[in-house]
């Protein structure tokens, strides 16, 4: 299976700073959304940070004999590392964190790893499936059944995360095996598309285009139509 692939991040109609970042390996073995905040600098900052640590330690470890599941484990703790040294030398960048989310094809291991809110989807036919769980207070207190999905849906925390890069307590990387056929599409996005289009809506677009750019350029346009409140960054791949 040959993924095609591609990645658009879009600033947004009311922010004037990008503070998500992407990342493509060229040869299509792993994937990176991260979306930072913490003030303008602090948030690119932070998003950067993540983006360029993970890449960098999945390409000096991928042909080692370490179990993928290690290998992405350890990326995010070097890349949440990264993120606390900063903070130390730059004390103005102190409350920056960002999320993370990362998928791999290493050998035949078919993982994802991720912490915070930005997601993973998979389409399979008309059915689209989130494979990843927000790690926030509001989609925490919808799986414990204290809230239900159209509450989450205009909660006024529900952009509070309870895990990011860029803290000493964190607690847990959620790493999983997912997955694909050919034919299936995956997706991985921040909370500025999410935020403005439902799951039917995403899995819309994700059907009707048969071309990833184009299938990307659909979703940040149709987020701007709804409100483009926050920035915007997808990665659209194809298993063909």
């Amino acid at each position: 299976m040959k993924p095609l692939f591609t990645g658009l991040t879009d600033v947004g109609l009311l922010r004037s700073v990008n503070q998500d970042d992407y990342y493509l390996d060229p040869k299509g073995r792993f994937f990176i959304v991260a979306d930072g905040m913490g003030g303008h600098a602090g948030g690119q900052e932070a998003s950067r940070l993540a983006t360029e640590t993970i890449q960098a330690y999945l390409n000096t470890h991928w042909d080692t004999s370490e179990a993928s599941s290690i290998i992405l484990e350890q990326a995010f703790l070097a890349a949440n590392q990264a993120i606390l040294q900063d903070q130390r030398r730059h004390p103005e960048r102190s409350d920056m964190g960002t999320t993370a989310v990362t998928i791999m094809f290493r050998n035949q291991d078919l993982l994802c790893a991720h912490i915070g809110d930005s997601r993973l989807y998979r389409l399979r036919g008309a059915k689209l499936e989130q494979i990843t769980e927000d790690h926030t207070w509001v989609a925490l207190a919808m799986r414990m059944g204290e809230i239900t999905p159209d509450q989450a849906r205009n909660h006024p925390w529900r952009h509070v995360l309870a895990q990011c890069l860029g803290r000493e307590e964190l607690r847990q990387i959620d790493i999983q095996p997912f997955q694909v056929q050919s034919g299936d599409r995956l997706l991985l996005c921040s909370d500025g598309l999410t935020e403005e289009l439902s799951d039917q809506m995403i899995a819309s677009h994700l059907k009707s285009i048969r071309v990833c750019e184009k299938a990307a350029e659909s979703l940040i346009d149709a987020a701007k139509e709804h409100g483009g409140r926050d920035n915007i960054t997808v990665v659209v791949i194809m298993i063909a």
